[in-house]
Formats: C-alpha cells, structure tokens, sequence
C-alpha cells in the first residue's frame, strides 16, 4: 500500500522543482519518491499556480477587465511620478548652471 503525504509536502517537494528549477527525477531519487507521483505533484501545482498568468491559462471578461484596470492605474502612477521626477531633473540642472 503506497505512502499518503500531506498537501503542503506535495507542494513543496513540487515547489523544488517549479520554482527552483530542480530536476524532477533527481528530486524523485533524493526523497525516495516515484517519478510518476512527483510528476503527478507538479502538474497539480502548476494547475493551482497558473492561474492569471498570460498565456497559460483562459481568463474571464470580469478577471481580464479587472486586470486591464490595474493595469492602467499602474500606468497613471508610473506617468505621475515620471513627471515628478523631470521637474526635479529640471529644477536641479537649471541651478547648475
């Protein structure tokens, strides 16, 4: 009968492997774990973790709408303070002179 292994042991021995680029099948041999078990962890971690990430995953109109607002207020605060920034570039030089 096999071993049962908590959640948070499932997530991280595929957490050594997705995040920290670690070989599955060295990761496998080192723990005494099945290859097919430890491959089985990291795609359930890596369906629970792809989420929001572009290109992996199917976002709805409400989460894509959502995001582009973040987005552009992200945006507006970047331009806010890149103007902050010329004027004290400006001010700054100007004395120099």
């Amino acid at each position: 009968m096999g071993q049962h292994h908590s959640q948070e042991y499932k997530e991280y021995v595929a957490k050594l492997i997705v995040e920290e680029g670690r070989k599955a099948s060295q990761v496998a041999f080192e723990l005494e774990l099945s290859p097919k078990t430890v491959s089985r962890w990291v795609a359930a971690y890596r369906a629970k973790t792809t989420l929001g990430k572009p290109g992996e995953n199917y976002l709805t109109p409400t989460e894509l709408e959502k995001l582009k607002k973040q987005h552009e207020k992200e945006i507006q605060k970047l331009k806010e303070e890149n103007e902050i920034l010329k004027k004290a570039m400006h001010i700054f030089t100007k004395n120099q002179a």
